[in-house]
């Protein structure tokens, strides 16, 4: 109880940690998750990064691995401050150990401001965002945009001036059962 406990992530001067998140694990290396990620992007699954290197992988997948990582794949939804979001694949997230620096998961600027919210969703969830005027939207999650990690989104919630996203809510499709 007394311990210090062990470091999780090595934070650069300004960033916090804003969420966290436990994922499905699928034993891949990378040039199968670049793999699947090419052929995903070929059926029209995804968006994926432009000019990303990993992206030049002249790998195939067999076609009971790809649909065994299709199913073990999570959508990572990361929504910012001015109300920009995307929803990017697990598999693009390389697993690094505890202590590390990270690896960018949205691009950050003036446009996009800083990130308020990033957690796994599904296709059937929807996400309510809420601003510091006030404003509230419930949108669904299948409405934004699938975006390599590298990339702004898209506008989610449409911010006034000096208005900031504060907070975004997953809403399951149990949490709507529940509600009827």
């Amino acid at each position: 109880r007394a311990s210090d406990g062990v470091r999780g992530i090595r934070l650069a001067e300004g960033d916090s940690v804003i969420s966290m998140a436990i994922l499905n694990h699928l034993d891949a290396t990378s040039d199968e998750r670049a793999a699947y990620l090419k052929m995903a992007r070929a059926v029209g699954e995804e968006a994926g990064p432009e000019g990303d290197e990993e992206s030049a992988v002249d790998i195939t997948l067999a076609p009971e691995r790809f649909e065994e990582m299709r199913k073990a794949e999570q959508m990572i939804l990361t929504v910012s401050a001015n109300g920009k979001g995307k929803r990017t694949s697990s598999f693009e997230y390389r697993i690094t150990g505890r202590g590390g620096k990270g690896i960018t998961a949205m691009a950050v600027n003036t446009k996009t401001g800083p990130l308020v919210a990033s957690f796994p969703v599904a296709e059937d969830d929807e996400i309510m965002l809420v601003t510091d005027a006030g404003q509230l939207i419930r949108c669904p999650v299948h409405d934004i945009r699938k975006a390599g990690r590298a990339t702004q989104g898209v506008i989610v919630l449409n911010t006034a001036e000096g208005e900031k996203v504060v907070s975004v809510e997953r809403l399951s499709e149990e949490d709507a059962a529940e509600e009827s």
